[in-house]
């Protein structure tokens, strides 16, 4: 698949980088077989329209005029059309279930017709009610067999259908915050994600926009965000594509996002925890990497012995903060005169959400004399954790806990209307 990178660094991108477009609505499915080119299709279509007008105005059914049949036809066949282009994004099982249930609507309406036939209702009521409950029970089985569709076991029939699921892609759609964020590209880079990761075209957007703000804190968070990309696409083992679909009816961004993985059937990669709420409460698959990264770190009990460094004040009387080098929060009590020094910690209590994990710990000063005094007099101290911290790292995921200022430079500010703002 040829890739043409995206800028980043120096000047902000001034054009929108284009990677791989997505077909629309009226394409074949990504990854499906191709019926032709793109012009014998429109050639047959043309040849059915052309043919189905001919044979209202030949026949001139329901009594009609030349004109008003020829119309007639040329209505049915850009029906059948439209549904033929909404048929074919739809799967092999949904379309199987949708044929089945068809057929047992259909068998259930002619034996219902066989008990009006021995009514004594009048002719043109029993037509009436025959016609009627054909078509109710039609649309019942086609709607409830297509729903019903996805739970088909196409493996068990063996090599006839065992190609469907391979030739279904994979998508995850990226949110801003995760690609500001970097660390999917190391996820990326360990063959962890499979599939296609998917950027929405308002999402390089809002990258653009961050990268040209006279703010320096989000123009460099904006190309930070264009490299990541860079380093993505550039990965051989994925295959990254552009998503030219837009919702001019929806203003937030996050909106969009879940309204594009409904259309393409695809999972939302993603660290904010406010779009992770918004898309579980509608039944969205998210890759959280915040929840993965808790997920991987090592656990911290309480009691446990553990060295940090100190680097600011806290919030509260007499506290410190230190951070982990993955960016954790370690608050520690009574370690207010400890700033810029390494110390040893008691941990009280560890507290953990979908947010993120801070750490609750203490500093005994009394203990911490009687450690050095120890050493001086030539006893081995109790080995504690060691914990490395970078001090030009900054946490990235405990929103709840920081400022409202901090967060807004933690999160892009997501304009309504990109291009109006921009002038």
């Amino acid at each position: 698949m040829t890739r043409t990178p995206i800028r980043s660094g120096g000047s902000a991108p001034r054009s929108r980088p284009p990677v791989v477009s997505l077909p629309s609505a009226d394409s074949p499915q990504i990854g499906e077989t191709r019926f032709a080119t793109w012009w014998d299709l429109l050639v047959v279509r043309g040849v059915f329209v052309g043919t189905a007008v001919a044979a209202c105005y030949y026949f001139r059914p329901f009594g009609l005029e030349a004109r008003l049949a020829a119309l007639l036809g040329l209505g049915f066949a850009l029906a059948v059309i439209l549904f033929e282009m909404r048929l074919r994004r739809a799967s092999l099982k949904r379309l199987i279930g949708a044929a089945f249930g068809s057929v047992l609507g259909i068998l259930g309406a002619y034996l219902m017709n066989l008990v009006l036939a021995q009514t004594s209702l009048q002719a043109g009521t029993r037509s009436f009610l025959g016609v009627a409950v054909l078509l109710v029970m039609f649309y019942i089985g086609l709607v409830v067999g297509a729903n019903k569709g996805d739970m088909l076991n196409l493996q068990a029939l063996g090599g006839l259908f065992g190609a469907e699921r391979g030739t279904r892609r994979l998508y995850k759609v990226l949110d801003t915050s995760v690609i500001i964020d970097g660390r999917v590209a190391d996820i990326c880079e360990a063959h962890f994600l499979e599939g296609t990761l998917l950027v929405p075209q308002f999402v390089l957007r809002e990258l653009q926009l961050v990268a040209d703000s006279s703010d320096p804190l989000k123009r460099q968070r904006g190309r930070r965000g264009l490299e990541v990309l860079q380093r993505i696409q550039n990965m051989t083992h994925l295959q990254v594509e552009i998503a030219e679909d837009d919702f001019p009816g929806i203003a937030e961004v996050d909106l969009k996002l879940i309204e594009l993985a409904k259309r393409y059937s695809a999972k939302i990669l993603t660290n904010d925890f406010n779009l992770n709420k918004i898309a579980s409460l509608q039944g969205m698959e998210v890759l959280n990497v915040n929840q993965l990264a808790n997920a991987l770190k090592p656990v911290v009990l309480p009691g446990e012995t553990m060295r940090v460094f100190v680097l600011r004040e806290g919030k509260e009387y007499n506290q410190g903060v230190a951070y982990l080098d993955d960016g954790t929060m370690v608050v520690v009590d009574g370690a207010r005169r400890m700033i810029n020094k390494t110390i040893d910690i008691s941990v009280t209590s560890v507290h953990q959400t979908t947010a993120g994990k801070m750490i609750f710990g203490r500093y005994d000063e009394r203990a911490e004399q009687a450690r050095q005094a120890g050493e001086a007099n030539g006893a081995r101290p109790e080995p504690a954790q060691e914990v490395r911290f970078e001090p030009r790292r900054e946490p990235h995921h405990y929103e709840r806990h920081e400022s409202s200022r901090d967060r807004e430079q933690d999160r892009p500010t997501r304009p309504a209307h990109p291009e109006h703002d921009r002038e």
